[in-house]
Formats: C-alpha cells, structure tokens, sequence
C-alpha cells in the first residue's frame, strides 16, 4: 500500500492511545466538519434514484461554477482508479512532487508513467496530471496556463481536491472543453471524508465513460442527501475559507516558533522544513498529536489545522514543551 497521511492505527502501534485520543493532522481534512443535521430513514434504506442523482450533480454545479457534465463518485480516488479506463495506455505525465496514487495507478494499467518538475514539460504527453494546489508543497496555478497548456497534451487531468477556499484557481467553468477532466473532492472541505463523495467534471464524452463505469448507485443515500445540503449553503463556505486562511497564519506563526520554514501549503494543510522531521513527528506523537512525513524528504513535516480551540490550545503546549 501506498504511503498516506490518515493512517493514525499506525500512530496508535507504536504511541498508543485510543483514536478519540489523538488530534489527526496527518491529512488535509477540515477539523470543523459540515454539520450533518438530520438524515432521513430513506436515504439509508432505499437505493438512490435518479432523480435523486441529479439534486445532487445540481448541487455541486452551483457550488463549482460550471454548467459541465458532471458524474458524483465515491471521493476523487474513485475517479482515479478509472483514469485508465479513457483512453488506450501511451505516456502519462504527472507534475511532481504531488499525490502517489496517479503514478501507481497508471503504471498498474501499462502506462508509460513519467514524473517531471515543471508546468511546459508536461507538453506532448497522451495523458498529464497536475494537481491544483499542490499536495503536498501547496505549489498552484492561473487557470490560464493550464488552458495554455491544453492544445499542447492528450488529456489533461487537474486534480482540485484542495481548491475549495481558493475558488479563483478552478477550472471548472471550463470543464466542458475537449481533453479537459477536473477532479474535485468533497470530504477534505467539507471535513466528511468518511462520507466518501467527490466529482468529476469534464465533456459530456469523458463523464460518460466515467458514469457507465462507476454503475448505476455510484455513491450513497446518505451522500446524496448531505451532499445536496452543503453544496448550497454558500454562507458556510464563505465563513470556513475565511477561517481557514486566518488559521493558515496562525499555524505558520507557531511553526516558525520552532524554527521551522514555511515549505508552501494550502487552506487546509502546510508544509515545513525541519531539521529532523521524523524526530519532530515523534515529539508531536508522544502528545497524541499525528503529523505526515515523506520518506523521499526527510526534512518535511506537513501539518493539516486544528479544529477546536481546545485543540489549538494543546498543540500550542506540546510545541512550547
């Protein structure tokens, strides 16, 4: 299995505690989480319908801006185990550092997978990945030039997983346009990654493809009925992206407390430079709190943000220890 942020029962071996014990900061999923509210008996108990289907793929069409063809799918991951399935395998770039499930997932179907550094070297591939943020380094760019970059690639995929709060770097107005597909989650924002519910948002050819293979009840009841709530209620959203940027300053101001640099981040996560990040997470760890490091960048530490005051409060302790 891939390396992930969110594994906290590997956290638990060696730290101990129980789960309700740790403060999770080891991915980029919003610690104040959507209020739920009520769910009726029926989303749990019948199959979704069509209709039902549709509320919510109208949901995520106000939300995102777009008037595309859309599909809901089982988070972003869903759409990405499916990727191969558009077209016949060639060569596949992906802007790197980035998410490690692309790489492997293509190369899992015969792809010719390479990792390249920079925007202009993605030209000439079949297929081209750019995540937009970046996870991990926060790395972004103007929907311009990616459109600049489309006449010059196959297909290209952006991944905007973390672009919620920063709506201005979505390309999702203009998902409909030929070898374009946009992936968007709905967890990570939302803090309901459990819920597991994302879209994909591209030409009516691509999203046909991508709903005759995710079947008939692609997502669940519950899914359809919290989704449709949430993706129309602008005011929180409004009222999180600005909490989240004013969070986004208080992290980095006790980062650099510990004379850690600010690598870059998103609203929902940061990247540091330490001296030592293994030896940072453990000391995180040993308080209960989880933190993500990278086998190929010893000296990174990412950091999703606290949710409650309460947890704030004890990072802030542990980091002052």
């Amino acid at each position: 299995m891939r390396e992930h942020g969110g594994n906290l029962d590997l956290a638990q071996q060696r730290f101990g505690g129980r789960a309700e014990d740790w403060i999770d900061l080891s991915t980029g999923i919003n610690r104040l989480p959507y209020p739920v509210g009520e769910v009726s008996a029926r989303a749990w108990s019948a199959l979704p319908s069509r209709a039902e289907i549709e509320t919510l793929h109208q949901a995520a069409r106000h939300a995102y801006h777009t008037s595309a063809p859309l599909v809901a799918m089982g988070g972003a991951q869903a759409a990405i185990q499916l990727l191969p399935q558009l077209a016949v395998p060639g060569r596949a770039c992906i802007l790197t550092p980035t998410y490690n499930e692309y790489a492997g997932v293509l190369s899992a179907a015969g792809w010719n997978v390479q990792e390249v550094a920079q925007l202009d070297a993605l030209a000439g591939a079949d297929l081209t990945i750019v995540v937009n943020p970046n996870n991990p380094d926060g790395r972004s760019f103007a929907p311009e030039d990616l459109l600049a970059l489309l006449p010059r690639v196959g297909r290209l995929i952006v991944d905007e997983s973390f672009v919620d709060a920063v709506p201005h770097l979505s390309l999702a107005p203009e998902a409909d346009r030929s070898g374009l597909l946009i992936l968007r989650s709905f967890g990570k924002f939302y803090g309901l990654a459990g819920l597991r519910l994302g879209f994909a948002i591209g030409n009516a050819a691509d999203i046909g493809k991508l709903a005759a293979a995710s079947g008939p009840w692609p997502v669940s009841g519950a899914a359809i009925a919290i989704g449709s709530r949430a993706l129309r209620d602008d005011a929180w959203a409004e009222a999180t992206s600005a909490r989240l940027v004013r969070d986004c300053v208080r992290l980095d101001e006790m980062a650099r407390g510990q004379g850690w640099t600010l690598v870059g981040g998103a609203p929902l996560f940061r990247l540091y430079e330490t001296p030592d990040a293994l030896a940072a997470q453990e000391k995180l760890a040993r308080s209960h709190v989880w933190s993500r490091v990278f086998a190929k960048e010893p000296t990174w530490l990412r950091l999703g943000l606290p949710g409650s005051e309460a947890e704030w409060m004890r990072l802030a302790e542990i980091l002052a220890r």
